[in-house]
């Protein structure tokens, strides 16, 4: 081993220099195999410079998150729940029902879910733009196509 060799680490500042912005179009997608593809982009896992507690990844947009596909009998069958924090408090929302009312929650939850639990997460999760429809404002970043 040569002792003059040294781990890479990024610093925030050098991270937020190289970051990007990505487009994906969630129509027909599976929901799984896009939040897994979302969160690497957010984390910058596939970038050379990853470094597990610094921000290093890119900004996702995602548009037509309510043409989003699941497998299966999902679209009636899965559940959404929560809890209010009082006995009795915990509630159920199907996700038919869900899609309705919030189409871009169950994204947001599927890449919350991959995301670390910490406060590096819930920064990352803010860099993840998803709207319904085909539409974004994020034209003047000039995002790149990601591919699912």
């Amino acid at each position: 081993m040569n002792p003059h060799r040294k781990t890479y680490t990024a610093n925030p500042d050098e991270a937020q220099q190289q970051r990007g912005w990505w487009v994906v179009d969630a129509t027909d997608v599976p929901l799984g195999r896009l939040a897994s593809l979302i969160a690497t982009k957010l984390r910058g896992k596939d970038k050379p410079t990853f470094t597990p507690h610094v921000d290093t990844g890119d900004f996702v947009v995602v548009v037509n998150a309510n043409k989003i596909k699941l497998t299966g009998n999902k679209w009636n069958q899965k559940f959404y729940y929560h809890h209010s924090g009082y006995p009795g408090g915990l509630t159920q929302i199907r996700y038919d029902n869900l899609v309705e009312r919030r189409p871009e929650m169950p994204v947001q939850k599927a890449v919350r879910g991959m995301l670390p639990k910490n406060k590096l997460g819930r920064k990352l999760l803010k860099k993840l733009k998803i709207y319904a429809g085909p539409d974004h404002p994020h034209t003047a970043q000039a995002p790149q196509e990601l591919k699912v």
